[in-house]
């Protein structure tokens, strides 16, 4: 099979504080076990935007982060909305899950426009979320990961929760769901890296993004995934 998929990652250089690079690494493991050959491209400030990708990740990031790549996120929001909007897979963490909602309104009151795929909003609360989480999502069953956040984040009418929070806080300390979703974009909080913890989120995107460039997904090895099986009870077994 020499099938390719490119996979572009979303300002690496100042959204990836808490290891969301993992989420890259995971993909493109998971596609070569698979049989495709995965090419990953870095969009950065002042980076022309690529003709075509089939998968799109971005990560978390500091305040000032995010108030550094907002000009340039607004600047390629159409173009981002209109992949969504034909369904092609993302997964967008923390910092970047907050950006592509409507915005996020900082500490001081500056607000940070987003681009507005997914219908939630934030605000800087007090209180920093942080610990292990453990959520459940009819997608994707028990979802696991690492939450540290001041952002909370709040669902619009028009937003489906990604999963319902066992252990932790997730979106925000007032209701009970974590992360969003949009056809095939998936916005969430949880690091880890997540997509290692959660391979059946990982083979989401990329059955996904595969389906859409080539009709079908036929892959050429299913991973075992044993071992990871035994790190996630583990994982779900640590104190918050």
């Amino acid at each position: 099979m020499n099938q390719s998929i490119t996979i572009l990652q979303l300002y690496p250089r100042d959204m990836n504080i808490y290891g969301d690079y993992g989420n890259t690494l995971t993909l493109k493991r998971r596609l070569e076990w698979c049989g495709f050959t995965p090419r990953v491209i870095d969009y950065n400030l002042g980076d022309s935007f690529p003709a075509h990708v089939d998968i799109i990740i971005g990560g978390g990031g500091q305040d000032s982060g995010q108030n550094k790549i907002q000009a340039d996120l607004l600047s390629i929001g159409p173009t981002l909305k209109t992949l969504a909007d034909t369904g092609v897979p993302m997964l967008m963490v923390c910092g970047l899950y907050q950006l592509f909602g409507h915005g996020f309104v900082t500490a001081d009151g500056t607000q940070l426009v987003g681009i507005g795929v997914l219908d939630v909003t934030t605000y800087a609360k007090p209180q920093r979320l942080i610990g292990n989480v453990v959520t459940k999502s009819h997608r994707f069953g028990e979802i696991i990961g690492y939450e540290n956040h001041s952002g909370q984040t709040f669902l619009g009418t028009h937003a489906k929760p990604l999963a319902r929070v066992v252990v932790g806080d997730g979106n925000n300390t007032d209701d009970e769901f974590e992360g969003a979703y949009y056809k095939n974009v998936i916005g969430t909080y949880l690091h880890g890296s997540l997509l290692p913890k959660n391979p059946l989120i990982a083979d989401f995107l990329i059955r996904q993004a595969v389906i859409n460039k080539y009709g079908t997904f036929e892959p050429e090895f299913t991973p075992d995934d044993h071992f990871t099986r035994l790190a996630r009870q583990v994982a779900m077994k640590r104190p918050r």
